[in-house]
């Protein structure tokens, strides 16, 4: 144990707003949506708080319309013999219709390219594609992060997507959703030149705003760094500079109207190692990218846009799993809530620095069919909920109006020594919410602290019941109940059940009860690394 370290909670003094910006989840897989692990994870997340949305890849993919690791599809255009478009909207209702059902909002991503939009240009290598994709494989490997072979249609497209849109849910719906352009268009995903990638931003831009003025737009969804001169950052400054003041390729005038920026950041990158060494995600890394990133977009003015990290994560690889590089077991633990925890604290620290709106999405979802606690990014595992969903739960609870939170323990990133740092809320005069997190990067970290929670001018006064919600090894933690249960690639009903009943919240300890004398108490506790705590203070009912 530590010496005992101090923090200090004045409940009258307010100091702004806790914005719930973490209100966005994502996932590659469209189809999992309408599967039946998807609509039961939907369920829970729509359940959590305020609308969630939801941002997923291959929605104008053509395909068979089953989802599978890193593939989904619509079958949203075709064309006939003779060419001309047929626009089939079934697919893309029945997901739109599942997340609308369960308090979930689109963050429509606008891509990928269907297979007879597909421009039929030569490889890389040298070696031709076949023209029109006739191999649905082909396609699958290429043809679908292509530019159009003809941008008028492309336009038609997104133009007749909007209007059925328009006609099925209304404006009123629509002025809530983000509608964006591509997805990580500076690496594979996009095969076309940066200048083509502005092309069909302008393209799309127009299309989209003739048929629904008002809708949200933005981009360009590019991967993250910290190195300013990288080819991500290279390949934003191009975006902004062309819709800031270059020319646009549909109207031919300056500029292109931009309702909200985007780019993703990761603390880290994994592949797919049998021999793998130890390789930790980084805080800081997260950190360093978003840094270097809303530098380029405040140098061209785009400071005071809302600007979404459409994918903000510990690494950039949610279909791998334990039995692909055993490092990604993190995701199965405590660790994975602890580091998203830190993650967003320091994140929602430095929006404030900057003076922007930064909003974090959570790329993970569930996968259909894998084995249990795969190692997969993900919320749940074969309807299992992991450590890192019950995060979003405490993150639920939390009130809005902050008040003074104070640690004696000198404030640093987690990649030193570990992190201890909180929010404390205050929205009425009946309860007082304190978080407390203790982080490391290092999963191997084994310290515990002890604190000395000190709370002064709280709303109440005489009996208080105290409650603290925690997350740790030992709690809200199916994991480590699946390992008491010798880990089971597919559980038994009893083993099931037994893992189930630790899946969800849970107290570390039953109520207790505290004196508030002259608007003060002080509650003791312990905190092991990689712990999140809710201590919720209410007046004791009589």
């Amino acid at each position: 144990m530590s010496d005992k370290i101090q923090i200090s909670v004045d409940a009258s003094r307010r100091t702004g707003k806790l914005e719930h910006r973490w209100n966005y989840i994502g996932y590659d897989e469209c189809n999992y949506t309408h599967s039946p692990g998807g609509r039961a994870l939907i369920g829970k997340i729509g359940s959590l708080e305020k609308p969630y949305y939801i941002r997923a890849h291959h929605m104008l993919c053509t395909g068979i319309c089953h989802g599978f690791y890193k593939w989904g599809s619509t079958n949203v255009y075709r064309e006939d013999r003779d060419g001309n478009p047929v626009y089939d909207y079934e697919t893309i209702d029945r997901i739109i219709d599942i997340w609308l059902q369960n308090n979930c909002i689109p963050f429509f991503e606008l891509g990928f390219m269907p297979k007879d939009l597909a421009d039929p240009r030569e490889a890389e290598n040298g070696t031709a594609y076949t023209a029109g994709y006739s191999s649905v494989s082909e396609y699958q490997v290429r043809g679908w992060c292509q530019p159009p072979r003809d941008y008028s249609k492309w336009f038609d497209l997104i133009y007749h997507l909007a209007v059925h849109l328009l006609d099925r849910y209304g404006l009123k719906e629509i002025e809530k959703w983000y509608f964006e352009m591509w997805n990580e268009p500076d690496i594979f995903y996009w095969h076309g030149t940066p200048e083509e990638y502005c092309k069909l931003f302008d393209y799309t831009e127009a299309a989209l705003h003739q048929a629904i003025p008002s809708a949200r737009f933005g981009g360009p969804a590019t991967t993250g760094t910290d190195n300013p001169e990288g080819n991500a950052s290279r390949f934003l400054r191009t975006f902004l500079a062309h819709t800031r003041s270059g020319v646009n390729y549909y109207s031919g005038k300056t500029g292109t109207r931009l309702d909200f920026t985007s780019f993703h950041t990761k603390g880290g990158n994994y592949r797919s190692d049998a021999l793998a060494e130890k390789q930790l995600p980084s805080v800081r890394t997260f950190l360093a990218n978003v840094e270097t990133q809303t530098r380029i977009i405040r140098e061209y003015g785009y400071g005071d846009l809302e600007c979404v990290l459409s994918e903000a994560d510990p690494d950039g690889w949610a279909a791998g799993g334990r039995f692909d590089n055993f490092n990604l077991n993190f995701r199965n633990t405590e660790y994975y809530a602890s580091w998203v925890m830190s993650a967003f604290k320091n994140l929602f620290d430095l929006a404030g620095k900057l003076n922007m709106d930064l909003r974090p999405l959570t790329w993970a979802f569930m996968f259909e069919g894998e084995r249990c606690f795969e190692g997969t990014r993900s919320l749940s595992t074969q309807g299992i909920d992991k450590a890192i969903l019950n995060l979003f739960r405490i993150f639920a609870r939390l009130g809005t109006q902050q008040v003074a939170f104070c640690c004696s323990r000198e404030k640093g990133l987690p990649d030193s020594e570990p992190e201890i740092d909180g929010w404390a809320v205050c929205d009425n005069e009946n309860c007082l919410q304190v978080l407390v997190y203790c982080h490391h990067d290092d999963w191997d970290r084994k310290d515990s602290f002890d604190l000395s929670l000190n709370l002064s001018n709280l709303p109440m006064e005489g009996r208080v019941t105290v409650t603290q919600y925690r997350i740790d090894r030992e709690h809200s933690n199916a994991c480590t109940e699946w390992e008491r249960q010798g880990k089971p690639e597919w559980p038994d009903d009893r083993q099931r059940a037994a893992i189930l009943a630790r899946s969800g919240p849970e107290l570390l300890c039953a109520p207790e009860n505290a004196e508030v004398r002259d608007g003060g108490t002080e509650i003791s506790l312990s905190v092991p690394v990689h712990s999140i705590s809710l201590l919720e203070i209410r007046k004791t009912a009589l």
